[in-house]
């Protein structure tokens, strides 16, 4: 039981663990859905403006902390003192109603979750771009890839089915680390967001020094990390053939 109200921990994290999932879910995707393509365009048009400024822009994403990131959104596109773009808290609006039709649930929850899975996102996209670069940079001097360019294959085709697969390899077995990461970044942005998932039970147990809540948070986000690390193996299974080539060997 909590110390800081008497109620069961486990009640309170079922209640607010939807929340934290859907949040690290969308952030996942956003991810890789922009770190892949910035990687294969900034591979295949190495050296170039492009490239260039791409690799600037991600380094400079990758350097600015999270909780300034968040703040200096609060102050200028969440009706601080510029902009009202974007609510500065919360997963829906004050006059939510739960009659309302499902379109109009979606985009309200959309707009309240729009700029959190983005400040929560963009580090490791930038990051992960840079990887997905150097990986393929590695690939494309090999040499099956210089047979399949003097067979005459486009470019296009080249890198896409013959230089990809195998990049994709090294971002697959960073999902085991990223999970865990998005969950501890997710304390930050909580927070400031005023977001009722784990990360913001988590520092208001902290500040309470409800101990038993704290160690139940622990104790999830090692079951999550373990799951990360499960879904990285299955999903490298996929990636590489010859991990199921060495299975059915074996």
């Amino acid at each position: 039981e909590s110390f800081k109200d008497n109620l069961p921990v486990w009640s309170k994290i079922i209640e607010r663990l939807p929340v934290t999932i859907q949040l690290n879910i969308y952030s996942i995707l956003l991810v890789y859905l922009v770190a892949i393509p910035l990687g294969i365009y900034s591979a295949s048009q190495r050296n170039t403006v492009g490239d260039q400024i791409t690799t600037v822009a991600a380094f400079i994403l990758f350097a600015v902390p999270t909780v300034w990131a968040a703040t200096m959104a609060l102050v200028f596109i969440c009706g601080g003192d510029f902009f009202y773009l974007f609510p500065p808290g919360g997963l829906n609006s004050i006059d939510y109603e739960p009659d309302w039709p499902l379109w109009r649930k979606f985009n309200d929850t959309a707009w309240h979750l729009f700029l959190p899975v983005v400040l929560l996102s963009y580090g490791g996209f930038a990051g992960l771009s840079r990887y997905m670069r150097a990986g393929m940079l590695e690939v494309l001097g090999q040499d099956y890839v210089q047979v399949a360019r003097a067979k005459g294959l486009l470019e296009r085709v080249v890198i896409m089915k013959h230089v990809l697969r195998n990049s994709l390899i090294p971002l697959v077995t960073m999902l085991a680390a990223l999970l865990p990461a998005l969950i501890g970044g997710s304390v930050i942005i909580e927070t400031i967001f005023s977001i009722p998932g784990l990360g913001q039970l988590g520092y208001e147990s902290v500040r309470a020094r409800d101990y038993p809540t704290v160690m139940a948070l622990y104790s999830v986000s090692a079951v999550l990390t373990l799951i990360g690390i499960l879904i990285s193996d299955l999903l490298l299974s996929v990636v590489d053939p010859r991990i199921a080539f060495g299975r059915r060997q074996t």
